[in-house]
């Protein structure tokens, strides 16, 4: 099954089309809910969490200018979807997700689909990744109340991170930041929800 090709209109870049159509989005949704795997929402995956969009996870990706040579670090790795994605672009994806059984899930999945150049850490988000750092994308799937000073210091020179701001509960900011140098230019997208980052 294909998404409906108007989901990732707002999507220039053809190779994340491409990869996303590649990616069966139903096995990463939980069985009662695979009728509404090619619908363009966000779906729950349990404890509190939630798969987003497609066109969201299309978007979220296009605006880090992958290539097949470049390092991500995810926080986040929630159902492995947007992992999948990533891990389709770039050399190698460092994903770090907080909920255990969440974690087990999206690594049987991406076993199961072959994806194998994906390095996983059962951790808080607000600590990056130290060990693999700096990176030269960075992409945050859940919202902190501000951005995580780590996660800047591990952002290699040039790179971007996409990363959703705001207090829980509420609508967020999703932010592009860009690194020049000690600089970090940061940029206003657009609105979303997401889930609030855990921290400990």
């Amino acid at each position: 099954m294909k998404f409906p090709n108007r989901i990732f209109h707002d999507i220039k870049d053809e190779r994340v089309i491409e990869a996303i159509n590649t990616i069966p989005r139903e096995l990463f949704v939980p069985d009662e809910l695979r009728d509404y795997a090619y619908k363009d929402s966000a779906l729950p995956i349990g404890y509190g969490q939630t798969i987003s969009q497609p066109s969201l996870v299309a978007y979220m990706t296009q605006l880090l200018d992958l290539t097949d040579d470049k390092n991500v670090l995810e926080i986040g790795t929630g159902s492995g979807y947007q992992t999948a994605l990533l891990a389709k672009l770039a050399n190698k994806v460092f994903t770090i997700e907080i909920i255990e059984p969440l974690q087990k899930r999206a690594k049987e999945v991406l076993k199961q689909l072959g994806i194998d150049n994906i390095v996983y850490k059962l951790g808080n988000g607000y600590e990056g990744w130290e060990e693999y750092a700096p990176y030269d994308a960075i992409l945050v799937a859940a919202a902190p109340p501000k951005v995580p000073e780590k996660l800047l210091a591990q952002l290699k020179d040039k790179g971007k991170m996409v990363i959703p701001v705001g207090k829980p509960g509420r609508t967020q900011m999703l932010k592009l930041i860009t690194r020049d140098g000690d600089e970090f230019i940061e940029e206003d997208l657009q609105y979303v929800r997401f889930v609030p980052m855990i921290e400990g």
